[in-house]
């Protein structure tokens, strides 16, 4: 009876709020509790380097697996499967016996309370936290326009990828299907926006298809003929590459047959096409099937909620300012990583996040080592640029390292080796290299299986709405009362 009184006494005080811009004293009768918002690269990695510290770590994601964007682009042109670049987290993690793993979109955090409140399919799960690191990446932006979204879909998600290998595949197969010379030339247009690294690799890989994989497939149209078109408002491609490799890439996507537009910007989308604008403001329209978004980003939704509660500015593309050690102004025991943070001009590049994950999880374990949160010397947050990197077909891309500039084969080989250390899992690195030596040796795409599916599902989600829940059918049925088919539960409390 006494143990139990006193158990019940200790755990009323550590779940007690400290007071706003303190960490408290840390005390012996639990382990700390650290939550992490996101599985991606930040997120990932600072669960890992926690995986021997005397903590118990919860780390919440809207997905079940970690996914490797950086080559999104060989999924949707049929070089890997989704599998491979985004393995299960559960997975990744199942080793780590202080991790919890738990599925939802954190939709608010209570800076004073200190707890993040997740949201899945109508379920409600708060969380407590001592240290809290914010790592919920970002989404595609379009500058105001979302609707363009509708028939311009993005790249950030596997959903998006398989949508737009879909369409991708889809546009050859309707060419084949029709008669009419316009409307092959429609479906036979693919157009995708923003010229950055994304966007030059997406390019790059629909003309290979077109001009490689696809020739000797059809019988009524030459896949060949394709116009992949690139376009961008600024004066040139890879702007953060230099005008030197902006210049190689731009030589190389001409001799593959991409037709560049710069200082050019898109006012307008729909079902058939889009609507661009040059630089003296005359306009011009391009038909298409196929339109991909590939330019700007924009910080997830809950700086917006991290800033209301502190104070913190936020930049045009909704990154909040944090300081020099990642931590939210008043609130040391909160970290934000990645490209939700607005840095000394940090770029929103995977390493940024690696980097910053680690340098929170350090310093969560560096103030654990004293006891007392405030007895730690500062740890000011300070990254190493590893270089930029981009491929713009087999053999050929161009890479930036401090005063390094290469391309061609050499900066392939290096985008190659590089590429296959950061994916996770020995399995997933075997398998790639096989995918890859399909396609860039030979001519053929193993992960080419699309379905109408893929394609609607999107639209689909839309339309039914966020109440609509695949595990509870009566909500199928037209005309159930939200009573009792959509009402949402009591928040439940993850257990400690």
């Amino acid at each position: 009876m006494y143990s139990c009184e006193v158990r019940v006494i200790h755990r009323e005080f550590l779940e007690w709020p400290a007071q706003e811009g303190t960490i408290g004293v840390m005390t012996t009768t639990a382990r700390h509790r650290v939550v992490i918002i996101g599985s991606g690269f930040g997120g990932l990695f600072s669960a890992r380097k926690l995986a021997k510290a005397d903590v118990d770590v919860t780390l919440i994601s809207r997905t079940g697996h970690h996914l490797f964007q950086p080559l999104l682009y060989q999924v949707t042109t049929g070089i890997l499967s989704q599998g491979e670049i985004a393995p299960a987290t559960r997975e990744v993690l199942r080793k780590q016996r202080n991790v919890r793993v738990l599925l939802g979109d954190v939709r608010d955090v209570d800076l004073t309370g200190r707890t993040v409140t997740s949201f899945e399919l109508g379920r409600a799960t708060t969380t407590p936290y001592d240290s809290l690191i914010v790592a919920a990446g970002s989404g595609q932006s379009y500058f105001g326009n979302d609707h363009f979204a509708n028939n311009a879909p993005g790249m950030k998600s596997i959903d998006d990828a398989l949508e737009i290998r879909g369409k991708i595949f889809g546009a050859f197969e309707m060419a084949e299907l029709s008669t009419d010379p316009v409307e092959i030339d429609r479906y036979l247009t693919f157009v995708v926006v923003g010229a950055g690294p994304t966007g030059v690799e997406m390019a790059g890989q629909i003309a290979e298809l077109a001009h490689r994989t696809l020739t000797k497939e059809f019988r009524a149209i030459d896949p060949s003929r394709a116009n992949i078109v690139l376009l961008d408002g600024a004066p040139g491609v890879l702007g953060a590459f230099g005008d030197h490799l902006g210049d190689k890439a731009m030589k190389r996507l001409a001799k593959m047959g991409v037709i560049v537009q710069l200082n050019s910007k898109v006012v307008n989308v729909d079902g058939s096409g889009l609507e661009v604008e040059r630089a003296d403001g005359s306009r011009y329209r391009i038909e298409s099937s196929c339109m991909i978004w590939a330019a700007g980003v924009q910080a997830n939704a809950l700086t917006k909620t991290l800033a209301g509660q502190t104070g913190a500015k936020l930049d045009r593309a909704g990154r909040i300012a944090v300081n020099d050690d990642l931590t939210l102004p008043g609130h040391p025991e909160v970290f934000v990583v990645g490209d939700m943070i607005s840095l000394d001009n940090l770029p929103g590049v995977a390493q940024v996040a690696i980097q910053g994950g680690r340098h929170a999880a350090k310093t969560i374990m560096a103030r654990l080592a004293t006891g007392r949160f405030s007895d730690t010397p500062h740890r000011p947050f300070k990254y190493f640029d590893k270089g930029s990197m981009a491929t713009i077909s087999r053999f050929s891309a161009v890479v930036s390292v401090g005063k390094l500039r290469f391309s061609g084969f050499i900066g392939w080989m290096m985008w190659l080796v590089l590429h296959l250390v950061y994916i996770i899992g020995f399995k997933n690195r075997v398998t790639t290299l096989l995918h890859w030596f399909v396609s860039f040796i030979g001519r053929g795409r193993s992960e080419r299986t699309v379905t109408e599916q893929q394609v609607v599902a999107r639209h689909a989600i839309n339309a039914v709405g966020a109440d609509f829940n695949p595990f509870d059918h009566r909500r199928l049925l037209p005309g159930t009362p939200q009573s009792a088919a959509t009402a949402k539960p009591e928040p439940v409390s993850a257990p400690r």
